[in-house]
Protein backbone atom coordinates (compact mmCIF):
# COMPACT_ATOMS: atom_id res chain seq x y z
CA UNK A 1 0.00 0.00 0.00
CA UNK A 2 1.39 3.19 -1.37
CA UNK A 3 1.19 6.27 0.89
CA UNK A 4 0.88 9.70 -0.25
CA UNK A 5 4.64 11.03 -0.79
CA UNK A 6 4.69 13.70 1.94
CA UNK A 7 8.38 15.49 2.63
CA UNK A 8 9.69 15.27 6.04
CA UNK A 9 8.67 18.91 7.16
CA UNK A 10 4.60 17.62 6.53
CA UNK A 11 5.28 14.44 8.21
CA UNK A 12 7.40 16.66 11.34
CA UNK A 13 4.46 19.18 11.23
CA UNK A 14 2.02 16.43 11.57
CA UNK A 15 3.73 14.40 14.15
CA UNK A 16 3.61 17.71 16.45
CA UNK A 17 -0.03 17.93 15.46
CA UNK A 18 -0.69 14.71 16.54
CA UNK A 19 1.18 14.77 20.05
CA UNK A 20 -0.54 18.07 21.15
CA UNK A 21 -3.38 16.57 19.95
CA UNK A 22 -2.90 13.34 22.43
CA UNK A 23 -1.98 15.85 25.71
CA UNK A 24 -5.43 17.50 24.86
CA UNK A 25 -6.89 14.38 25.03
CA UNK A 26 -5.45 13.37 27.95
CA UNK A 27 -6.38 16.80 29.70
CA UNK A 28 -9.68 17.00 28.12
CA UNK A 29 -9.05 19.67 26.14
CA UNK A 30 -10.22 18.62 22.99
CA UNK A 31 -13.02 16.24 21.42
CA UNK A 32 -12.58 12.11 20.81
CA UNK A 33 -12.25 12.79 17.68
CA UNK A 34 -8.83 13.75 18.41
CA UNK A 35 -7.79 11.20 19.76
CA UNK A 36 -8.51 9.08 17.11
CA UNK A 37 -6.83 10.89 14.55
CA UNK A 38 -4.14 10.63 16.79
CA UNK A 39 -4.10 6.73 16.66
CA UNK A 40 -4.65 6.71 13.48
CA UNK A 41 -1.41 9.04 12.52
CA UNK A 42 0.48 6.80 14.77
CA UNK A 43 -0.51 3.59 13.18
CA UNK A 44 0.11 5.22 9.93
CA UNK A 45 3.63 6.36 11.15
CA UNK A 46 4.37 3.13 12.81
CA UNK A 47 3.16 1.29 9.62
CA UNK A 48 5.84 2.86 7.35
CA UNK A 49 8.99 2.57 9.60
CA UNK A 50 11.52 0.37 7.72
CA UNK A 51 11.15 -2.61 10.72
CA UNK A 52 7.31 -2.94 9.88
CA UNK A 53 7.70 -2.90 6.22
CA UNK A 54 10.66 -5.45 6.48
CA UNK A 55 8.22 -7.23 8.32
CA UNK A 56 5.69 -7.51 5.75
CA UNK A 57 8.05 -8.55 3.28
CA UNK A 58 9.19 -11.24 4.81
CA UNK A 59 5.74 -12.50 5.49
CA UNK A 60 4.87 -11.66 1.85
CA UNK A 61 8.27 -13.66 0.97
CA UNK A 62 7.14 -16.60 2.80
CA UNK A 63 3.59 -17.32 1.34
CA UNK A 64 5.19 -17.19 -2.10
CA UNK A 65 7.70 -19.80 -0.93
CA UNK A 66 4.79 -21.79 0.25
CA UNK A 67 2.80 -21.45 -2.67
CA UNK A 68 5.95 -22.36 -4.95
CA UNK A 69 6.67 -25.42 -2.64
CA UNK A 70 3.40 -26.79 -3.01
CA UNK A 71 2.89 -26.01 -6.52
CA UNK A 72 5.77 -28.39 -6.84
CA UNK A 73 4.91 -31.16 -4.50
CA UNK A 74 1.59 -31.64 -6.60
Amino acid sequence: MEMLNMDDSTKHLLDLASIFTAVGTLLTWLPHLAAIFTILWTGIRIYETKTIQKMIANRKAKKHKKAINDARSK
